[in-house]
């Protein structure tokens, strides 16, 4: 379970149970609160692509790095395009899209790496981060699931890529992060259809509360999807909380319209 440490102001959630388990290990997922930015985007917006003023979304990713002990050059940053593309990012990466949109990773959902040193970070307003973390080889890396990239399986591409690259799928540990919750997510036909046939069984995924309409659980979607690839159970952790309840956290695209800003889900090891 994610919660606030109070110890590094109140600029962003990470998980007791990863912080004691992966000593070295930074997971962190941001607030709204402790910015500089002004109205729709009060107060720590981190997205550079909506039209918030570029110094205050600025200073609000140099905030943050400072207070989780980063330099945001270090960073690195997608172009999200709600796809399930997977890249995976070196040191020679760093710094991509931390002061400039047009900097970052083009047309990416979900980036990994080996290289210590590096913060991956992808932004979100009710999508569902999944961050991964295999200690032995030093495999880190977030995804970014909207209904589009879970059905599409993103997190199962994240596992494929790193199997690929000699990462054990039952040595990786994976944690789902706050998104919008079933509490607050209507659905129809359209969308349910699409869920992979292998999972769409599964309990606690979807229940139907009228014709065509759905309340749509995406962090359990995203929990079994990950099992399905090869990730244990026990090494799952989930936050459970929805972006569009706790409005004092939270930014939500959903609650606010669509006129919302963005917090960021970083992850990275750090260099020994």
């Amino acid at each position: 379970m994610m919660g606030m440490n109070n110890d590094r102001t109140n600029t962003f959630l990470e998980s007791p149970l990863w912080n004691t388990k992966f000593p070295g290990l930074t997971a962190i997922f941001t607030t709204k609160n402790g910015g500089v930015s002004k109205g729709y985007f009060s107060s720590l917006n981190t997205g550079l692509h909506v039209n918030d003023q570029r110094n205050d979304v600025i200073e609000n990713r140099k905030n943050v790095a400072r207070n989780s002990g980063w330099d945001l050059n270090k960073w690195i940053f997608a172009d999200q395009v709600h796809g399930t593309r997977v890249v995976q990012v070196t040191s020679r990466h760093a710094g991509m899209g931390a002061e400039h949109y047009s900097g970052a990773v083009k047309q990416a959902d979900g980036l990994w790496t080996f290289d210590r040193g590096l913060g991956l970070s992808l932004g979100f307003a009710d999508c569902v981060p999944v961050y991964f973390a295999e200690p032995e080889t030093g495999y880190a890396g977030v995804a970014h699931a909207g209904w589009k990239g879970s059905v599409g399986n993103i997190v199962g591409e994240m596992v494929r890529q790193a199997a690929f690259a000699g990462v054990c799928p039952e040595k990786i540990h994976a944690m789902i992060g706050p998104s919008i919750g079933e509490c607050c997510y209507q659905v129809d036909n359209r969308v349910i259809e699409q869920i992979p046939h292998e999972v769409s069984g599964s309990a606690g995924i979807f229940e139907m509360t009228e014709e065509n309409q759905y309340k749509l659980n995406l962090q359990e979607l995203n929990k079994q999807l990950l099992i399905l690839s090869g990730v244990k159970e026990q090494n799952i952790e989930m936050s459970g909380m929805c972006t569009s309840c706790h409005k004092d956290l939270f930014f939500s695209h959903r609650r606010d319209n669509g006129k919302t800003g963005r917090m960021s889900a970083v992850i990275g090891w750090r260099e020994s």
